[in-house]
């Protein structure tokens, strides 16, 4: 059955800790781009229902009426961060090859180009000699990545990927982020109303992955999705933390992390990280970077005037 607007949904999950749930809605959209504005560069072609995607329910199966999967709920867009907005998920058609490669190579490595890149409009094509409001308009080139290397400039359009139409950025970020390291895709563009081929050899996206994690100030996000902060006289007021309460006040949590699906929220406290109590961000920090590789942690969190366990399940690929 193809998968269309209006149809209706279920969404599967472990919102707020809460095992074997389920949320009915409709299909509002296909093909959305990335809504989120914390990094444009993440991949679109995203379904967006009204089916419930709370915080800890990303992960789980999105499922049309005959019980078939036909995506991976990813996060919601809200106001107050509980659901009162729109849910995203990832159709399988996308999940199906990094599925694949986890079985067959037991990780996933996704090429990127190093560019940034935005949907041809009607209002901004006349700028760039283009006839159709279609292709992906390169808005930045990262220094030293393969597609500075290949020569792609901004302002560029990219039409086609390996004799393939590209319509929008999202269909241009999915082609390529399934594509190996290593690989050679062939891009055509219109630069300044002449088409041109530029053959791009793609990096690793686990290598940029790295390089940005490695930079990142905020305590314990690259590895488990979260940032962290001291827990100030100020955020224990707003929070009515008693004060004997000592650990590390989450700051924010990246959708889709281990600490979305454990369930943790901005304004949770860590008190312990795997049995050892914590007193600030840098300790909780330290105590998560011990966990080996591989293997999941436990924290101990206060939320709402009680404590619970949450277990951070360790991230593949």
């Amino acid at each position: 059955m193809k998968l269309r607007p209006g149809q209706t949904v279920l969404a599967f999950g472990n919102p707020f800790g809460l095992r074997f749930t389920v949320t009915r809605g409709i299909v509002s959209a296909l093909n959305r781009p990335n809504p989120s504005a914390t990094d444009r560069r993440k991949p679109g072609q995203f379904i967006q229902t009204d089916a419930a995607i709370n915080p800890g329910n990303s992960g789980g199966p999105l499922v049309d009426a005959r019980g078939e999967v036909i995506g991976i709920n990813t996060f919601l867009i809200s106001g107050s961060g509980t659901f009162a907005g729109a849910g995203f998920a990832i159709p399988t058609q996308i999940v199906r090859p990094t599925v694949d490669g986890l079985i067959k190579y037991g990780k996933v490595s996704h090429g990127y180009i190093g560019i940034g890149i935005s949907d041809v409009t009607p209002e901004n094509s006349k700028f760039f000699d283009v006839k159709k409001a279609e292709g992906a308009l390169v808005t930045q080139v990262e220094p030293n990545s393969p597609g500075s290397k290949a020569g792609l400039k901004t302002g560029d359009v990219i039409t086609g990927v390996d004799g393939q139409p590209v319509t929008d950025s999202g269909e241009l970020q999915v082609h390529v982020g399934q594509k190996q390291p290593g690989t050679t895709v062939e891009l055509e563009i219109m630069r300044e109303g002449k088409t041109m081929k530029v053959p791009v050899t793609l990096e690793s996206m686990d290598r940029r992955k790295g390089e940005e994690e490695s930079s990142s100030s905020e305590h314990g996000k690259p590895r488990w999705g979260i940032g962290l902060q001291d827990l100030t006289p100020d955020a224990r007021g707003q929070l009515q933390a008693p004060d004997e309460l000592h650990g590390a006040l989450v700051d924010n949590v990246q959708p889709g992390s281990p600490a979305d699906n454990a369930g943790l929220q901005p304004g949770d406290i860590i008190l312990e990280v795997n049995r050892h109590k914590v007193q600030s961000a840098s300790e909780a920090s330290q105590e998560l970077g011990k966990t080996v590789a591989g293997q999941d942690a436990l924290v101990l969190v206060w939320s709402n005037g009680g404590n619970t366990f949450r277990v951070l399940h360790h991230s593949q690929g």
